[in-house]
């Protein structure tokens, strides 16, 4: 019995020792108002010296700096603490391929432009009046050209139009070739109808169709690719955090000052399993995003080899040029086959003199411009240059989604080694990091996620990527799949069970209510039918203060009884 006695008063003075320093230790919050006042808080929110912290509802609830309303507001502050780092790198990312995007798109732009100066130029001193007499025929060409690059096959059937274009230019060139006839329109019906026949431009036609619909397929595509990115990246950055997220970061950030250590900072693999819990969907977006930036890198090699689009239009001027100067070399030859074909036509009634055919007759020749005579490059650089350096932001922007928390575990408010908060003391955070995405967080020993509930934006995402993805790899093809309609269909809802109004935040501020635990029933029995949610055990440890008086009750008691048998 004296054993028993000697070791229930080692017990209470070993546990009331320990209460003593930790309530020594809290016996001013100076550092904690300091730190706390820094943030814009009321410094008047801060007790004096520590408090019994039963009532707060995340941090540990011994001696405690803290009240409910300061672990409130310190809630709103992880917020947007956490999100700032976040936001910021999902800006970078807008930010970076907007610009690519503004780029190539004013460059293909430029190049349109300049090619349809260039050949307006060109085919002035080149061919006078006859060529200004005709002109609407190449604005209309370029024009249509401009259409298809901004909506694609939806506005302009790029094969048929190039198809028209030739003979009508057919049309117009036999007329000025055979000013002596008379032609009906059902002639040149006839005359259209043996464009392919008779190949008058020569293997231009075909030569031409091939690059042009495979450049602007290739250009287009790879612009739209690029405009999407941004897309993709903001409407992710507005999904919202689960409120156990946010419990997890304030818990993270902030419980530290709570226990009067201001200074102290999180473990680093602690952060990354938090960070990996509360961006668990956004890491599953991983996987389509990697797919979409290796198709978006195959086109661009094809925009800089085969499928350029500079090398395409520069010297389409020359190209058009050199169809019209085989027209006018076998000029005699393409006639006899058409008066073969569709008849001899009528003298033109109007026609009086050799003189008459002369002035009338298309007789110039092309002559080349010098190459500085040439248009200065679009936009001041290069398809090449434009290529090389987007190549290199993809590349760097790989694995972006689920490197994320490793991205944010690294700041200067996280510690590497071992003297740093585990999320109840200063010491060696012990769990195992777990692994990125939703279906890894099962195991998460720090937030509670859902992993029946992916979120409905990111799934949304990735089906735009998914779609985009095959655009482009059709491109790389040189096929045209154009979309009914370039919507994402991305929705406004996110699959975090967030009703308030802070939903249009990236994390909302969790429920300072004791039912966060759902899917819980009062004994701690899982309820039926509740959501799969993995299990994250409080570390909300008893008071210093309820230790010590749970001693002094059982040595009482212990007193009591050995009393009792003495007598």
């Amino acid at each position: 019995m004296k054993s028993l006695l000697a070791l229930c008063v080692v017990w209470t003075v070993a546990v009331l020792s320990v209460s003593g320093t930790e309530e020594q230790k809290l016996n001013n919050c100076n550092e904690v108002r300091a730190a706390y006042s820094s943030k814009g808080f009321n410094v008047n929110d801060v007790p004096s010296k520590g408090i019994n912290g039963v009532p707060l509802k995340v941090c540990p609830q011994g001696y405690s700096c803290c009240t409910v309303e300061m672990e409130e507001k310190l809630s709103q502050q992880s917020h947007t603490e956490i999100k700032a780092p976040v936001s910021k790198l999902s800006t970078s990312i807008q930010s970076t391929f907007k610009q690519r995007h503004d780029h190539f798109d004013k460059f293909f732009r430029e190049l349109l432009k300049n090619a349809e100066i260039s050949l307006d130029s060109m085919f002035v001193k080149t061919y006078g009046m006859m060529y200004v007499q005709n002109s609407e025929l190449f604005k209309n060409f370029f024009q249509s050209l401009t259409q298809y690059y901004v909506s694609g096959s939806a506005a302009v059937n790029l094969d048929s139009m190039l198809s028209e274009f030739w003979a009508d230019l057919l049309e117009r060139m036999f007329r000025l070739v055979n000013v002596q006839y008379e032609f009906s329109d059902t002639y040149m019906d006839c005359v259209s109808r043996h464009t392919e026949e008779l190949q008058p431009f020569g293997d231009v036609p075909r030569k031409l169709r091939i690059q042009l619909t495979r450049s602007f397929i290739a250009a287009r595509t790879f612009v739209r690719g690029l405009a999407l990115m941004p897309e993709v990246a903001n409407k992710v950055s507005t999904v919202s955090a689960s409120p156990s997220c946010v419990r997890a970061a304030m818990k993270m950030l902030y419980c530290p000052y709570c226990s009067g250590q201001v200074a102290l900072k999180p473990c680093q693999n602690y952060c990354l399993n938090v960070m990996r819990g509360c961006l668990a969907n956004q890491a599953d977006l991983d996987t389509e995003w990697n797919n979409f930036l290796d198709a978006m890198h195959s086109l661009a090699e094809r925009l800089e080899g085969p499928f350029n689009f500079e090398s395409v239009m520069d010297p389409i001027d020359v190209k058009i040029s050199d169809a019209i100067m085989n027209m006018q070399e076998n000029s005699m030859q393409v006639s006899q086959k058409v008066f073969q074909g569709c008849g001899t036509p009528k003298i033109s009634a109007g026609f009086r003199s050799k003189r008459s055919v002369k002035e009338s007759t298309f007789t110039s020749r092309f002559r080349p411009y010098s190459p500085e005579a040439r248009p200065t490059t679009a936009a001041g650089t290069s398809l090449d240059r434009l290529t090389i350096e987007v190549k290199k932001k993809l590349k760097h922007a790989k694995k972006f989604w689920s490197t994320l928390p490793e991205t944010v575990c690294v700041s200067e408010g996280i510690a590497a080694g071992d003297e740093c908060w585990n999320g109840t003391a200063k010491s060696r955070y012990e769990s195992d990091v777990i692994g990125s995405g939703l279906a890894n967080q099962i195991s998460n020993p720090d937030v509670d996620v859902d992993i029946t509930k992916p979120d409905i934006v990111i799934r949304s995402q990735i089906a735009v990527l998914k779609e985009m993805t095959s655009r482009l790899k059709a491109a790389h093809s040189g096929v045209d799949i154009t979309a009914e309609s370039d919507d994402d269909g991305s929705g406004d809802e996110s699959g975090s069970s967030c009703d308030g109004p802070n939903c249009d935040m990236y994390f909302s501020v969790p429920p300072t209510s004791d039912k966060e635990q759902g899917g819980k029933a009062a004994g701690g029995s899982e309820v039926a039918g509740s959501p799969r949610v993995n299990s994250v055990q409080s570390n909300n440890s008893a008071g210093v203060t309820s230790r010590g008086s749970m001693a002094l009750a059982l040595c009482g008691l212990a007193l009591a009884l050995l009393a009792s048998r003495l007598r």
